[in-house]
């Protein structure tokens, strides 16, 4: 279960004489602004639009100033050549990867050390998003940006059945690509296996379910499972869960966006446990 790093175009060689293999490009104010937040010392270069001399880039233009990380000016053409789309805004960087967490068992095993060390009121409960048949770069990229937002340990999904972290996705998640660890794995059935084993309680949603997510006692180790719109979850996957719930519907579509429903699921596993938190 290892966390994916997508280089750039494998085999491209490095330009401006950097001694970097494999570097990520990374574009748009919120996916670069995260960077440059977090790990600045990661960034060999921003390219940025001189020609765009509005608000948002004056300050973006400061911030970087502030860090010290190498500007370069580029022109449209050429910041759509390194992103890949001509959605960048005028801004584009390319990384070094930075050090993370490889797997799904040293995330856990990382938390369960930490928590060691604390009183049984203060400890952090493994919360976990799970996304079954998210094929579309968009909707995975929206669901790092909540699952970052909500504070979720890690997303995972199956390698034969998801989409990949790339461009679109980063720009999409708004920084949480860099934030949040996005594990594919092989065997979706039997990572939820070993997620019970690991004490985590596994919740997909199922529009047949009897009961609804503001049912499901969410303040534990949780793993809240989701399919795509349409579709949802597989059946065996389904079938793997410890509990299913739906989401009510009461107007007249028949589903939620999965990244909306990701949103629905996780923010009330925030409600539940900011509740029951001492005061």
């Amino acid at each position: 279960m290892r966390a994916l790093w997508q280089p750039e175009a494998a085999g491209r060689r490095c330009v401006d004489n950097h001694p970097m293999s494999s570097p990520k490009v990374l574009f748009g104010f919120h996916a670069v602004g995260v960077r440059l937040k977090t790990a600045p010392q990661s960034i060999v270069e921003i390219y940025y639009e001189p020609t765009r001399r509005d608000a948002r880039m004056r300050q973006f233009l400061e911030k970087v100033a502030e860090s010290g990380v190498r500007l370069i000016e580029a022109d449209g053409m050429r910041l759509a050549k390194l992103a890949g789309s001509h959605g960048h805004q005028g801004v584009a960087a390319r990384v070094q990867e930075i050090k993370q967490v490889h797997s799904l068992d040293e995330l856990l095993e990382n938390l369960e050390a930490a928590n060691a060390e604390l009183p049984l009121a203060e400890r952090t409960q493994p919360l976990i998003l799970v996304l079954d048949g998210v094929t579309d770069p968009h909707n995975l990229g929206a669901c790092l940006r909540v699952a970052d937002g909500a504070g979720a340990h890690a997303v995972i999904a199956p390698k034969d059945h998801a989409a990949g972290i790339n461009a679109t996705v980063a720009k999409v998640a708004s920084g949480a690509a860099e934030t949040v660890p996005y594990f594919m794995v092989t065997n979706l059935a039997r990572t939820l296996n070993e997620l019970k084993e690991r004490n985590i309680w596994i919740i997909g949603t199922s529009d047949a379910a009897t009961h609804t997510l503001y049912q499901a006692d969410l303040k534990g180790a949780v793993a809240l499972v989701l399919g795509a719109e349409g579709d949802g979850m597989r059946q065996l996957t389904a079938k793997t869960c410890d509990q299913l719930v739906s989401i009510p519907m009461l107007g007249a579509v028949e589903s939620l966006n999965v990244s909306v429903a990701s949103g629905v699921c996780l923010y009330e596993a925030v409600r539940q446990r900011s509740a029951a938190a001492p005061r």
